[in-house]
């Protein structure tokens, strides 16, 4: 031991250390930027190695890896892929004889069928919620009707006085015999408390927790998580939207206020949409179990005329599908874009949509929180507005409660609700669900309830946001750099 301590002085154990530490920190950072991944995301990773490579390597492997490309989640099909094949041939070939729909509309269709199978239906009846108390008050009226199954599916639940709500109602209608199944977030819903968790098992209810991580209360931005809001019951009525079960969305927060919200409910074909998803789900945090039955898919006949594409995106796709959606519906708008969302951080994509679109002449407005529930993506978010308002963006900052509102209206035409935000982890990240709704009545409804919202926001003026205090300015261009890693 001595003549090994005489032959390695410590200044020469250092250079070893420092130089395989030099060399570990080029491997890894070799390995990100052969990920290909778009230039921001790839030189946030390369600062944080770089800045730590023993724990920013630990965070690469956890976080960063793409698992889109990987492929690590595999879609489980409710049916046969090659049967899904066929129908979305079939309503491809005839789209052209489609005469609900407008030209804009069968572009996006068709994307939409070609990128993520989300097949397209056309009988459907539908009701927009434009806030938590319409929300909770039609949901769980329907949840007290059900006979059969009510399955249910968010990303957060929460104690407080609308989970007892929810507790009231399951309790009765699994004591009539009805079926209860429960996906919940483990990040999404870290809030929920054990002995809340085992109440509704008590209750009687199958409850599952999507990829289960340790240390929840620390892991608020852990990947891959599944930010949808799926609610079926009986087959006859679905639900989707924004909305998760907490009491901020009606009661509010002591900072911050009500969270401003919009939800939808649906009947008729798209409902089946909604309940394959679930079922999918619920296969993947049960370890294969397929809910197959034949009275899991009955629904009520519509004969309605309204038609709706149900599409999914997350690491299980090929595509980032609804990002997609967004890009073609932005491009093809002629008159007005109308988007609300609670967090803005688009790709480049997006960024040059709307740019393109509002030098094109096409009236777009951007609605977002005048403060969120995360300073850092709010700062990165307020980096994108200069560049917005010079090529002519409208955008306003909502300022009664927090808008969490995630929607998109064109032109009298289109218009999609779901979970999906204006942002790198819904577009890549996370498993989201976004309705596209091709009809005249319900995009004209849906822009009635933002210009509403836009009467309890202001407009940002050129002036006016230049004269942001150079430390906000910093701050804003910090948390941009570092917004892929939110």
């Amino acid at each position: 031991m001595a003549l090994i301590c005489s032959a390695f002085s410590f200044t020469d154990l250092w250079t070893i250390i420092s130089f395989s530490y030099t060399i570990f920190v080029v491997i890894v950072v070799a390995l990100v930027i052969a990920e290909k991944r778009e230039p921001v995301n790839t030189l946030a990773w390369i600062m944080v190695i770089t800045m730590f490579p023993v724990g920013g390597m630990i965070l690469f492997l956890v976080f960063g890896q793409n698992h889109r490309k990987q492929r690590t989640f595999q879609r489980k099909e409710l049916v046969d892929a090659a049967t899904i094949d066929q129908l979305c041939h079939e309503q491809l070939s005839g789209l052209a004889d489609q005469e609900s729909l407008a030209m804009t509309d069968k572009s996006v269709v068709r994307l939409m069928l070609n990128n993520n199978k989300s097949l397209l239906t056309l009988h459907n009846r539908l009701r927009i919620l434009n806030n938590g108390h319409e929300t909770f008050a039609d949901m769980f009226g329907a949840m007290a009707q059900a006979k059969e199954y009510i399955h249910i599916e968010f990303f957060a639940i929460e104690g407080g006085e609308l989970f007892d709500h929810l507790c009231n109602v399951l309790e009765e209608r699994i004591r009539e015999g009805v079926e209860v199944r429960i996906i919940y977030d483990s990040v999404g819903s870290r809030q929920l408390k054990n002995k809340d968790r085992d109440r509704l098992i008590a209750l009687g209810a199958e409850v599952k927790s999507f990829m289960p991580v340790f240390f929840t209360r620390f892991t608020s931005t852990v990947n891959y998580r599944n930010h949808r809001k799926i609610v079926v019951i009986d087959g006859k009525v679905g639900y989707t939207g924004g909305v998760n079960i907490a009491d901020r969305y009606i009661y509010g927060r002591k900072q911050g206020g009500i969270w401003r919200d919009t939800h939808l409910r649906i009947e008729g074909e798209a409902v089946t949409m909604l309940q394959t998803i679930f079922v999918t789900d619920w296969s993947f945090v049960t370890d294969g179990v397929v809910l197959n039955d034949a009275k899991y898919f009955a629904h009520s006949p519509v004969e309605q005329v309204l038609p709706v594409q149900i599409a999914t995106s997350g690491p299980d796709t090929p595509y980032a599908a609804i990002m997609q959606s967004y890009y073609a519906a932005i491009c093809k708008a002629e008159k007005y874009i109308y988007l609300s969302t609670p967090y803005l951080l688009p790709n480049e994509v997006i960024v040059t949509a709307l740019k393109v679109a509002a030098l094109s002449g096409v009236d777009v407005r951007l609605l977002i929180p005048v403060r969120g529930d995360n300073i850092f993506v709010a700062w990165a978010g307020y980096s994108y507005v200069d560049s917005l308002l010079e090529a002519g963006v409208k955008v306003y900052l909502y300022q009664k409660g927090f808008n969490h509102s995630k929607f998109i209206v064109i032109d009298d035409e289109l218009c999609t609700i779901g979970s999906a935000n204006l942002d790198h982890r819904s577009f890549e990240d996370d498993f989201e669900i976004q309705a596209l709704i091709y009809e005249n009545s319900v995009a004209q409804e849906l822009k009635g309830y933002f210009l509403d919202d836009l009467a309890d926001s202001k407009l940002i003026t050129p002036d006016e946001w230049a004269q942001r205090s150079k430390w906000r300015k910093i701050m804003e261009s910090l948390s941009r750099l570092l917004a892929p890693l939110f």
